[in-house]
């Protein structure tokens, strides 16, 4: 039930970009060492034998913490987790309180409220994760989390090109990863018929054989996140909303883009693009794989 792995040799790399985000810079060197990841990132169906095994509840799936939330009325604190919605026409896109909203009843088994379901969509990647729910999940499966240099040298597969595939974004007018196709965040004419997650393998897979490495789903680091690739500053920069509880303090690393990447606003489906999210933040976009 568990991912198939593929191994990796390890070895030094280029890590970062100089060419889009200022949060993915300095370009530097760095060494990983061997290391196997799975092919593909955790499915529902395998999250699902997961809880079944385990009894585990998500984070999205559990009551708010009030001292999280001083002054919100009891009733308030349900569980929950937050949905993308689209727009009904163009908005700022500096503003996304416009398309992202809190829906009390998200929850992995249902992603999009309490009235959406998995059952047609058990392979694709699982949703409304947050970070303690992939680290639970890979301590069960007897792997871990990548950190971002980790995943970043997966993901590039040997390249050193601005996309994993090479410099154009769609070579021959092909596309190779699921991100949004139209305008966002009012109107997406699908990936290859998929609007939203797509399921795994649905795209090419990268030189190492790995798939939605790019796309689909951003995916969890073990890496705290930093503006520039340095631990001494606050984090700044990304294009996932902000925690529920507003903590900035326990961000991490999110690698990989998503089915909500847009050149208009957010050009991270780049295996050097990184974006802040906190460790309590379920969302419709966010996923993970593990290594071993």
């Amino acid at each position: 039930m568990l991912t198939e792995l593929v191994d990796l040799p390890g070895g030094s790399f280029r890590m970062g970009s100089v060419d889009f985000y200022p949060e993915e810079a300095p370009v530097h060197t760095v060494t990983v060492g061997p290391f196997a990841i799975e092919r593909h990132p955790v499915t529902n169906r395998q999250f699902a034998a997961f809880v079944d095994d385990t009894g585990y509840l998500t984070v999205a799936e559990r009551a708010l913490d009030p001292a999280d939330f001083p002054g919100v009325p009891k009733a308030d604190l349900v569980p929950g987790a937050l949905v993308f919605r689209a727009t009904a026409g163009p908005v700022n896109l500096r503003d996304w309180r416009q398309w992202w909203t809190w829906e009390p009843g998200a929850s992995w088994r249902h992603p999009q409220g309490p009235e959406s379901s998995i059952d047609d969509r058990l392979d694709h990647p699982v949703v409304q994760i947050a970070y303690p729910d992939a680290a639970a999940y890979a301590a069960w499966a007897g792997r871990r989390l990548p950190s971002e240099a980790q995943w970043e040298y997966a993901a590039r597969g040997g390249s050193t090109t601005a996309y994993a595939w090479g410099d154009e974004v769609r070579p021959g007018g092909g596309l190779m990863a699921n991100t949004w196709q139209g305008k966002f965040p009012y109107r997406n004419d699908g990936a290859l018929g998929w609007s939203g997650t797509s399921p795994v393998g649905t795209f090419p897979p990268n030189a190492f054989g790995l798939v939605d490495m790019i796309g689909n789903v951003w995916e969890w680091t073990t890496t705290p996140y930093s503006r520039r690739h340095r631990l001494d500053r606050p984090a700044e920069n990304g294009c996932c909303p902000p925690s529920p509880s507003g903590d900035p303090t326990r961000n991490q690393t999110l690698k990989g883009g998503s089915h909500l990447c847009a050149p208009e606003y957010c050009h991270r489906y780049r295996p050097a693009a990184r974006s802040s999210q906190s460790q309590d933040s379920a969302t419709t976009h966010i996923g993970f794989r593990c290594i071993a």
